[in-house]
């Protein structure tokens, strides 16, 4: 069984920050388009890339990539992707906040083996949102995701357009880590070893710099870290407007002076340079240090905007005042090395709740682990949720949107309302922090008729 750490992990140390810039995700082509479906091919192998300036790492990712291939689809087009594993070792792949069907899913014990391929089916029948994919592997999705098996995956909304948000060059995915690098260049990953990740890196490199033009960015913030939280602000008194969270665009825009991300989360924020001059640095930082410079470069036309409505919700379905369906723990033991849900460890072979298909439910979600201080986050699979309080407050700013990820501070406890469709089967629920979910802190939940 992992050894869990308590301690948060710092951040700050690394190469000098601002020496390279950060790429963008080259955007995936599928090899196959028909009336209906799009078909994309995707390989998993180990490769050697530049992370640190100059030094070569081997990473195991997609396309042999550390940050993988965005796929850019559409709102109610289906998508095929065949997954080739070129790996020494069985993985698969999760589509993180995709509504799909089980077998589709990448359930822990659903493997490809090596130089096996599999397709996965994504129907994409759900609003404009940032997704991402990444390995699940039981046991193994921790080091896995850690090693580089992550990308973004971005519905496009056929709301989107009409809205004119920022688009094309200036919609941008920034995925978020943290990483402990041998002097030799490799990762080193241990389970134990958080507080040691201390280099911070944006789309892959350390701390770099963005050019960009005097104008409005749409900036989707992904943070793929196993165990960090990010606290992110601008410098220059500049503020960020927040338009999404991970199941799409909030209802309307949210000026944001600090923007939070438990791993998992993803927030979707407009930065306007605009009154920048040419010449200016604006700084992307978290509470441990610098993440990301953007460099105002040159100007450019702008005929952007951020309506003060953006994506309206449908009403919940109203269920009594105070109900609450179920109640989740989290709980680590640090002497035994295990992390619980409603103190049971995972176990593939035990379905730990039953749905009723179509059925609305109202989940209370507790963080037991006030003694280590530990904060836990519960990502639901399948489904997005709506968060109805916290230990019965409003939720925060920037939470009235769709969620499949909530962060739970120590002794503090959520309550979501989550409505189930019409897919039925197996589908987990667990801590986003991967070490705890390799840990044990992952169930199961069954779709029934």
């Amino acid at each position: 069984m992992h050894v869990l750490h308590g301690a948060a992990p710092s951040g700050g140390s690394g190469p000098a920050p601002f020496r390279v810039r950060m790429p963008v995700p080259r955007v995936l082509s599928p090899v196959a388009s028909y009336r209906d479906v799009d078909v994309y091919h995707q390989d998993i192998r180990a490769s050697r890339v530049e992370m640190l300036p100059g030094v070569r790492t081997e990473v195991l990712g997609y396309g042999g990539a550390f940050v993988g291939p965005t796929l850019r689809v559409r709102q109610g087009r289906r998508v095929v992707v065949r997954y080739r594993n070129g790996l020494d070792r069985a993985v698969n792949t999760h589509l993180h906040g995709g509504h799909v069907a089980a077998d589709s899913d990448g359930h822990p014990m659903d493997l490809i083996e090596p130089g096996r391929s599999r397709f996965y089916e994504y129907p994409n029948a759900q609003p404009g949102a940032t997704l991402w994919y990444h390995d699940h592997t039981h046991h193994l999705e921790a080091e896995h995701v850690y090693r580089g098996m992550h990308g973004f995956y971005l519905i496009e909304g056929r709301d989107e357009r009409r809205l004119r948000l920022p688009a094309r060059e200036y919609d941008v995915p920034i995925m978020l880590t943290d990483a402990h690098f041998a002097p030799d260049g490799s990762l080193i990953y241990a389970p134990e070893d958080t507080p040691n990740r201390t280099t911070l890196l944006a789309n892959g490199r350390p701390r770099p710099y963005f050019p960009v033009a005097a104008r409005r960015y749409r900036f989707r913030l992904l943070n793929v870290s196993n165990f960090r939280t990010f606290h992110l602000s601008l410098d220059r008194d500049m503020t960020m407007i927040q338009i999404g969270s991970d199941g799409g665009l909030l209802p309307a825009p949210v000026r944001q002076e600090v923007v939070v991300l438990s791993p998992g989360e993803r927030a979707e924020v407009v930065v306007d340079f605009g009154a920048r001059k040419v010449g200016d640095k604006v700084v992307l930082n978290d509470v441990s240090g610098p993440v990301l410079r953007f460099d105002v470069v040159t100007r450019a036309m702008d005929g952007s905007r951020v309506p003060d409505v953006l994506r309206p919700l449908p009403p919940l379905p109203a269920l009594g005042t105070g109900r609450t369906d179920r109640e989740i723990t989290l709980k680590v033991d640090m002497v035994r090395g295990a992390a619980y849900i409603n103190d049971q460890v995972f176990d593939p072979n035990r379905v730990d709740i039953r749905v009723k298909r179509g059925s609305t439910e109202i989940w209370r979600i507790t963080n037991l682990d006030t003694d280590v201080s530990l904060e836990h986050n519960l990502h639901l699979h399948l489904v997005q949720f709506r968060i109805l309080d916290r230990d019965g407050a409003p939720p925060l700013p920037g939470e009235s949107g769709l969620k499949d990820t909530v962060l739970v501070p120590p002794g503090a406890s959520a309550r979501i309302q989550v409505t189930f469709g019409d897919l039925l089967g197996r589908y987990l629920y667990h801590c986003h922090m991967l070490e705890h979910s390799v840990g044990g802190m992952m169930a199961q939940m069954e779709i029934v008729p």
